[in-house]
């Protein structure tokens, strides 16, 4: 399914938001965004763009789970069998993407948000970075981009990554930019596997995908994608790039980044743009569930695992709430060990018995008011380095203290019991039928 059926199913389903009114892209469209998060959202007229906006079209796990016919319990397991079925892509010769080239592009022809008050610029954040190594292939991943002239951006890349060692390998790396893919792209492209992976093969086993052949660089990029833009990013030569709202909801820091010089522009005909709310419920969604696999593995190895969920609450990176079926009475202490393993950049980790729902903050609350004693339970790791993402860390190596908290009932209650009290379950519409 391309980016543009979705939109047309979630209008069929009377849950997009049409807004037909003259809108701004400084600040405006991501003012109404939020105001209606988690509504999806299309603005069908952009004051300073010809094109078409839609946003906040994933922003629960829920949605994410619906899209591809699971249970939300069912997508660590859909995302991990990608990830080991992965299957090459077949490549088409006429693609939707392709419909209009632009070879003098104008980056101020476009929708690019501005999005909040101290922004260092107009940014791209929801575009899907495809490049390729000699020895590697092809990669796929996010970064933001911010412009700040006609054809420029100053890409924000995380050192240690694949695409800061492409290019620091090569010093410049061409790129296309795809904005407006579908959600196994965005879903495909925010996973952390090994360097040589291929995402889009990972894309491909979640739901068929084809690719075509840019127009002006060596790269394969989603057929159906609704916009690409194809250029160079280069290691020598920088500029300053933000400040930008992070994951966290806070601002990040202005830093000398690499300049991405825009060569061409392929779009669709009628093409939408895609907006994604830095810091909102779609970005946290992207960053923190492709995180939950590699936790629910590494917890699984030691435990019986039953869920994970990177939950909003924890910015989508900093908390995990893991679900486990409890057989012995370590088994708490060795999961949360097992957890911060399977994802570093955690702060903090909860972990509950299987009758406590992990996507309910009351229900976790609960556990922690009713099955914990910091003085057993509670697991203090030494200072290490964490998240960048962190504005408590400390600055520099951004050192941090994970904790674990083992919320589950010990195997044989002493005291009290531990259960939560059942109501009896009955006939609702019964005894309602007469008051309507």
């Amino acid at each position: 399914m391309s980016f543009r059926t979705y939109l047309d199913q979630l209008a069929a389903r009377g849950r997009l938001v049409r807004i037909s009114e003259p809108i701004s892209k400084t600040y405006e469209i991501a003012g109404v965004l939020k105001k209606l998060e988690p509504q999806p959202v299309l603005f069908d007229n952009v004051a300073e763009s010809g094109f078409r906006l839609a946003g906040n079209l994933f922003c629960s796990k829920a949605d994410f789970a619906a899209y591809f016919g699971a249970p939300v319990a069912g997508i660590i397991p859909l995302l991990t069998q990608a990830i080991e079925r992965r299957s090459p892509c077949p490549v088409v010769e006429n693609a939707s993407c392709q419909e209009v080239v632009v070879a003098d592009p104008d980056l101020e022809a476009l929708p690019i948000l501005r999005h909040c008050e101290l922004d260092g610029g107009n940014y791209i954040s929801s575009g899907v970075f495809i490049a390729r190594h000699p020895v590697y292939g092809q990669n796929a991943d996010f970064h933001r981009c911010m412009q700040f002239s006609h054809t420029e951006m100053a890409v924000r890349v995380v050192r240690g990554r694949h695409f800061d060692r492409f290019l620091r390998e090569q010093g410049a790396v061409d790129v296309a930019i795809c904005i407006g893919v579908s959600p196994n792209v965005l879903a495909a492209a925010a996973t952390s596997v090994e360097i040589g992976v291929d995402e889009l093969e990972i894309a491909n086993a979640l739901e068929p995908l084809a690719l075509a052949r840019a127009k002006t660089v060596d790269l394969l990029v989603p057929a159906e994608a609704e916009f690409v833009l194809e250029g160079t990013v280069y290691l020598d030569r920088t500029h300053a790039e933000g400040p930008f709202v992070d994951l966290t909801e806070t601002y990040d820091v202005v830093r000398q980044e690499p300049v991405l010089e825009v060569k061409a522009i392929t779009h669709r005909r009628d093409a939408i743009w895609q907006a994604l709310l830095p810091g909102a419920l779609e970005h946290k969604l992207l960053m923190g569930m492709p995180r939950e696999p590699t936790i629910f593995q590494q917890v699984n190895e030691v435990a019986r695992c039953l869920d994970v969920n990177v939950n909003p609450g924890g910015c989508s990176w900093l908390h995990a709430i893991v679900q486990i079926d409890k057989q012995h009475e370590d088994d708490g202490r060795r999961a949360i060990e097992a957890a911060f393993a399977g994802h570093r950049s955690c702060k903090h980790v909860f972990v509950v018995d299987s009758d406590i729902d992990i996507y309910d903050p009351l229900a976790v609350e609960w556990a922690l008011a009713t099955r914990f004693q910091g003085d057993r339970q509670m697991v203090v790791l030494e200072r290490a380095p964490g998240s960048s993402l962190d504005p408590s860390a400390d600055p520099g190596e951004h050192l941090t203290t994970r904790i674990g908290f083992d919320l589950t009932k010990p195997l044989q209650a002493r005291g009290k019991s531990f259960e939560k009290a059942a109501f009896p379950q009955v006939d609702l519409e019964r005894f309602l039928r007469s008051s309507t």
